[in-house]
């Protein structure tokens, strides 16, 4: 058994593949953010920049994100052609734990971009810190 395999030149394939794919028309500046460690019940925020790319203004239909726990905002105006805005992402921080929340930008007839946004929620004590008497006899003392 013999098997031919034929080569199409590079410039016709890359044609070919370009012309299948739509070219995207907003650029995010950074696609994911940590938080790091945040307190248990203490909401965090973080903003998004999205600068427009076509040669027209181009409006986000819609923001959606991967659990309720997370909240996006962003402006129902268009955006300028290269003009930018602003998805302000907000995570409630209920649950302690490590989390990890996509959020899906939805434009342009259908076209997609994803953000994201991960931290660590450290769980917040249930009582105060017990009494120190070291740190009493401190604050007492008059130096």
């Amino acid at each position: 058994m013999f098997f031919v395999v034929l080569s199409l030149p590079a410039m016709l394939s890359a044609q070919t593949i370009d012309a299948g794919k739509k070219k995207d028309k907003i650029a995010v500046k950074e696609t994911s953010f940590d938080f790091g460690k945040i307190m248990q019940g203490k909401p965090v925020f973080h903003d998004f920049q999205v600068t427009n790319l076509d040669s027209s203004p181009l409006v986000i239909d819609n923001v959606q994100a991967s659990c309720g726990c997370t909240t996006p905002e962003w402006s129902r105006e268009p955006i300028a052609p290269g003009g930018t805005s602003i998805i302000k992402v907000g995570y409630n921080s209920a649950a302690p734990g490590y989390f990890e929340k996509t959020i899906t930008l939805m434009y342009a007839e259908g076209m997609t971009a994803m953000i994201s946004i991960k931290g660590t929620v450290w769980k917040t004590p249930e009582q105060p810190a017990p009494f120190n008497k070291s740190i009493a006899f401190l604050k007492a003392a008059k130096f």
